[in-house]
């Protein structure tokens, strides 16, 4: 081969390996060039994402906090009503009687004699008054061989012997009363407590300290407060239908019993501005305890298909109250409500929204009215506490 053709063939290969640089070096600077021009583009702001909730028709229950105390329905504090020395306890502190149940019993010799005295005493008048009568049929037979004053005399006798006898029958019922106080039983059921006279001691009538106090707590009452400005609505759902209430722990955290609204009383607290009502309560669990604190909840009234949200919604802000809707294009919109009343984490909107809408529950502090937002729905336990 002459040294042209080989020179010739040389250029080639170096042209043929300059164009395939070329080519790679387009393809990585070009390809680099564009996505640099692309990232260099101005982008559209991020949604926002945040929780939802619908607006809900539904009834809606209005209650009535409280707080009151547990009472026992009837208290009773057995005092003995007879003197003498104690022979028996026969309950066990804490235990639940019956009425009519034996307590306690009291030496009754004392009282037994009394009552034998007074019967013999019976007796002894009834045989004067037949010796009596006797002697009046005699006087009477005579006729008038007997003075009438022997007469008059007899039949007075007679009638003070009746009345006598008479005397002593109510003699015979104080004595067998004073002997059955000698047995002392439960006036009520319910729980005794403390024992406070253990067995030998002697009672005393007059003492004003008891053998023990039984509290009945099947049923069982509390006792609490409401503002004197919901008199009236309590008192006309009273008179309607029996309002329920429902006794929870003082923290409001557990539901402890739910019984009825049973009493308004005669006049309002005017140092407090309240007035007090009594609820009472099947109670057979025994989980409500004379003395206890419990927070009370009065269901005043029900509103019938009342537009509902969560509490969370409810947003605070210069002219009042607001809400922000979400929109079909998912978009924030601000919406100003009215609300009435709020329990339990929902809340009765007035004005301003519907049912149906889509209002946001979680991640309003990110939004602006026409925001665009990335919904997802929040469930119950989701929802965060205002502030979150």
């Amino acid at each position: 081969m002459t040294t042209l053709t080989r020179f010739r063939w040389t250029g080639l290969i170096v042209l043929a390996l300059l164009a395939a640089g070329g080519t790679i070096a387009w393809q990585h600077y070009g390809a680099t060039g564009a996505q640099q021009a692309n990232a260099d583009k101005p982008r559209g702001p991020a949604p926002v994402p945040v929780k939802i909730a619908s607006v809900e028709k539904a009834d809606f229950p209005v209650y009535l906090g409280g707080l009151g105390t547990v009472q026992g329905f009837n208290t009773v504090v057995v005092r003995t009503r007879v003197d003498g020395q104690i022979d028996t306890i026969a309950f066990a502190e804490g235990q639940i009687v019956k009425e009519g149940d034996l307590l306690a019993q009291i030496d009754p010799r004392p009282f037994q004699a009394a009552l034998d005295q007074a019967k013999a005493k019976k007796a002894q008048d009834e045989a004067n008054l037949a010796n009596a009568n006797l002697d009046l049929q005699r006087f009477t037979k005579l006729g008038e061989f007997a003075t009438r004053q022997q007469t008059d005399t007899q039949r007075s006798t007679v009638q003070q012997l009746s009345a006598q006898i008479a005397a002593d029958d109510a003699a015979i019922s104080n004595a067998q009363t004073q002997l059955a106080y000698t047995t002392i039983k439960a006036p009520i059921s319910g729980r005794v407590g403390f024992r406070q006279v253990d067995q030998g001691n002697i009672v005393n009538a007059a003492t004003q300290t008891g053998i023990v106090t039984i509290a009945q707590i099947e049923p069982i009452a509390v006792i609490f407060t409401a503002p004197e400005q919901n008199l009236i609505d309590i008192s006309q759902s009273l008179a309607e239908h029996p309002l329920k209430v429902i006794a929870l722990t003082t923290d409001g955290k557990r539901t402890l019993s739910e019984g009825t609204l049973a009493v308004i009383n005669n006049q309002v607290d005017t140092t407090s501005g309240t007035i007090r009502l009594k609820a009472v309560f099947d109670n057979k669990d025994h989980v409500l305890w004379p003395g206890l604190s419990v927070s009370t909840r009065l269901l005043v009234t029900t509103l019938k298909d009342a537009t509902v949200i969560p509490d969370d919604a409810v947003q605070h802000g210069a002219d009042g109250l607001y809400a922000f809707a979400v929109g079909a294009d998912n978009k924030a919109e601000l919406k100003k409500i009215k609300v009435s009343r709020s329990i339990d984490g929902r809340t009765v909107v007035e004005d301003g929204l519907s049912a149906g809408e889509r209002v946001i529950v979680a991640g309003q502090y990110k939004v602006q009215p026409g925001a665009l937002v990335a919904t997802s729905v929040a469930t119950s336990a989701a929802i965060p506490a205002k502030g979150e």
